[in-house]
């Protein structure tokens, strides 16, 4: 029964939600690829050996793998699921043959190919976004503060008891929420901030201390905050359903906000203003997405927009083996008018490979900590 629940309560959930997110991401390759005539041998979702699949008219092996973690399109030409080059099998194509392989095709056509996974990615967290804002709706807390905590950064900032928040670092505020996310992922850092309290703009200036916080189920995180509450009043709450075309723009505010959010982070990583402890991988993912999956369905479509966001913009990183790593080579080849050498080419993708590989070991160390995997270990051997 304790199987069965933990299938169901995260297994479940986890491969729906990276399936999702990984199916769409090689779909905009594949779509790409198929319009500019290019010849597509594979589209796998998962590594390792096949469990389901079958061939479509053209040619392309669909197919399941056993390791939901990922997946590939394989293109005529290529020698593995990274896209890397054929050489000796380039070599032997007919002239017929060649035209139709992505290797042979122009700079513009393979940069595109390669930009579409990331750019599908961001739009279908586009989506789902609008799809809440127009559907499910928005319920809008007015940013007005109902308490101040004693000693905490908004006091000494001057808050008061009954301010509405009106912009935060020349950005308007609309909502409670608003607030809550400049704050939590700007902590350290003065924030001017305009209030409105009794009619008159009054211009406050406040620094959100690093606070460690415990989310519902237990997991805990690093944020920023200044110690107040919000307003609960009838009058300051309100649920909005948007018109498609606002809920479109909203979800491409979101997704920007996500984009932003984790530059903001990643640079607090390299200053030191945030440990690197809060990067996950899949042992993590796996968990929210069964903690999240309580919350039901819409809840677990969130997840899989944000997700989407996090593997569309990490694909673009410039590290060969990734999506970014392609279009850098892309890049130096314009400016070239030629690409970098096969020995360059190679020498970067071992790079690459060594950077994603270690990437992938820090993340899951990090889970096996976030899950007390290591503490239980240690234990037992103590």
């Amino acid at each position: 029964m304790d199987f069965l629940s933990g299938l169901f309560g995260y297994v479940v959930p986890f491969v729906f939600v990276l399936s999702l997110v990984v199916f769409i991401h090689e779909m905009g390759h594949f779509l790409v690829a198929r319009w500019f005539g290019i010849i597509v041998e594979q589209f796998s979702i998962g590594f390792g050996r096949e469990v389901a699949g079958w061939t479509d008219k053209n040619g392309t092996r669909w197919k399941v793998g056993w390791l939901p973690l990922g997946g590939y399109v394989k293109f005529l030409g290529d020698e593995s699921a990274a896209s890397t080059p054929d050489r000796a099998a380039l070599e032997k194509l007919p002239e017929d043959v060649r035209g139709d392989c992505f290797q042979f095709k122009p700079l513009h056509a393979r940069a595109a190919v390669v930009a579409a996974g990331p750019v599908a990615n961001f739009i279908l967290a586009i989506i789902i976004f609008a799809f809440m804002y127009s559907v499910v709706g928005q319920t809008i807390t007015a940013p007005r503060i109902d308490k101040v905590l004693a000693d905490g950064p908004a006091a000494a900032a001057g808050f008061e008891p009954g301010d509405l928040i009106v912009s935060i670092q020349g950005s308007e505020i609309v909502s409670f929420n608003d607030m809550q996310r400049i704050v939590s992922t700007s902590p350290e850092r003065e924030l001017d901030v305009v209030v409105e309290r009794d009619g008159v703009l009054v211009d406050l200036v406040v620094v959100p201390e690093l606070k460690e916080i415990t989310d519902r189920f237990g997991n805990t995180q690093m944020v920023g905050m200044i110690g107040l509450s919000r307003s609960n009043a009838a009058d300051d709450l309100v649920t909005v359903r948007y018109n498609p075309a606002v809920a479109v723009w909203k979800g491409v505010e979101e997704t920007g906000f996500i984009i932003s959010t984790t530059f903001s982070y990643l640079g607090d990583i390299i200053v030191g203003r945030q440990n690197a402890d809060q990067l996950g991988g899949p042992l993590r993912i796996a968990q929210v997405s069964g903690q999240v999956a309580t919350l039901g369905l819409l809840a677990l479509l969130n997840l899989a927009a944000i997700l989407s966001v996090s593997i569309g913009l990490l694909n673009l990183f410039p590290i060969p083996m990734l999506d970014g790593g392609h279009l850098l080579y892309y890049a130096v080849e314009a400016v070239r008018g030629e690409p970098l050498g096969e020995k360059a080419q190679e020498y970067g993708f071992r790079i690459g490979l060594a950077a994603v590989l270690s990437l992938m070991l820090f993340a899951t160390w990090n889970d096996l900590v976030h899950l007390r995997v290591v503490e239980y270990i240690g234990s037992v051997f103590s």
